[in-house]
């Protein structure tokens, strides 16, 4: 068996070590055990079940790919529906606001894909870009204009900020009533306490539990280990799971001997940013693999030099677990419908529309 941190490497070791990077309903109303917003998307996968025995007397995994696309294409239906519906009843649009700082290739694709996805269903967006050397001050002031403006009802602060920018004082400084990321304290703390509840949920946790429910997978009870403990993803999912009554485990960079604790997970769900760091030896058979992570690696057979892979070792895993997403095409569709969805719910609360 690789050792975890032999499995890093060096230059893996300061990735894990470091800051980590990136259900749709009615207007949030979070119950500890919520449905999924429609007829699960396939009458299976509550997993846990390795399946058929091979020539070699060994137990083999059939397992079930969760692609979340389909689930993106049909909240985005609804959302676009409840939007024309609110247009047709008050006159009013939900808006998004997005403010990009830099020149980052990867931040500046995915807020193209988002800004199309709002297009696409009827989502106002205003995107503000300002240069890598902005002061704090400048950012703060553009926040603040898009905090007062009535008609913007999400503000995206697009992570990471450029170092000499302190994230923790941008992301406070957005309203907890337009924080459509969830990264607000307010949010996040209210997600972390029982009985009280969050304006929004944090879209890559909110996109991985809705998953799981749409594909039937039994949470209740279950051992659940995420890998990654940062705010955008792992520190969210794992509150989201404990309010479905999972056991959860957080990994992170101190933590000893992870490959034996995430043997024993039925659900793990990793989002570290390290390609291909969960192999089949830290996976149970029949455990349920949700992989977040999204990451560039080289390819010189590709035309564009490069794949796009998860932190899970697809090939391996898919040999051992009943049920796995995959990247890309898994989680990250999904994630954007939150996006989507949070907006709405913002715009609906703003204007009393039900």
């Amino acid at each position: 068996m690789v050792g975890f941190w032999h499995r890093l490497g060096t230059k893996g070791k300061a990735l894990y070590s470091a800051t980590l990077s990136p259900p749709c309903s009615n207007p949030l109303t979070l119950p500890h055990i919520w449905v999924p917003t429609q007829t699960p998307h396939r009458p299976l996968s509550s997993g846990f079940h390795p399946v058929k025995t091979g020539a070699t007397g060994k137990t083999q995994s059939a397992a079930e790919i969760m692609s979340g696309k389909p689930i993106a294409k049909d909240i985005n239906l609804r959302v676009a529906a409840e939007i024309s519906r609110m247009k047709a009843a008050i006159g009013r649009l939900p808006g998004l606001a997005v403010v990009l700082v830099g020149y980052r290739e990867d931040s500046h694709a995915y807020v193209h894909i988002n800004l199309k996805a709002c297009n696409e269903v009827g989502i106002k967006t205003s995107i503000v870009q300002l240069p890598q050397d902005c002061t704090q001050d400048r950012l703060i002031d553009v926040v603040s204009s898009f905090n007062s403006n009535p008609s913007v009802h999400g503000i995206i602060v697009q992570l990471p900020l450029p170092q000499h920018l302190d994230e923790e004082t941008i992301i406070n400084f957005v309203s907890p009533e337009k924080d459509v990321d969830g990264f607000h304290p307010l949010n996040m703390g209210n997600l972390a306490l029982r009985g009280r509840e969050p304006l929004f949920i944090p879209c890559a946790p909110k996109a991985c539990i809705e998953l799981l429910l749409r594909y039937r997978v039994e949470i209740i009870g279950k051992n659940a280990v995420v890998i990654g403990r940062s705010k955008i993803a792992g520190l969210s999912t794992s509150l989201l799971l404990q309010r479905h009554h999972a056991t959860v485990s957080t990994l992170h960079s101190f933590t000893s001997n992870p490959e034996q604790i995430t043997r024993r997970a039925d659900i793990v769900v990793s989002d570290v940013g390290i390609p291909n760091i969960v192999g089949c030896d830290w996976l149970m058979p029949g455990a349920v693999v949700v992989d977040m992570g999204t990451n560039s690696v080289k390819d010189p057979n590709s035309p564009r030099g490069f794949r796009t892979t998860g932190d899970v070792c697809y090939e391996e895993a898919i040999k051992v677990v009943s049920a796995i997403t995959p990247v890309p095409g898994g989680v990250g569709p999904v994630v954007i419908s939150m996006l989507l969805s949070n907006t709405l719910d913002s715009a609906k609360r703003a204007y009393g529309f039900t």
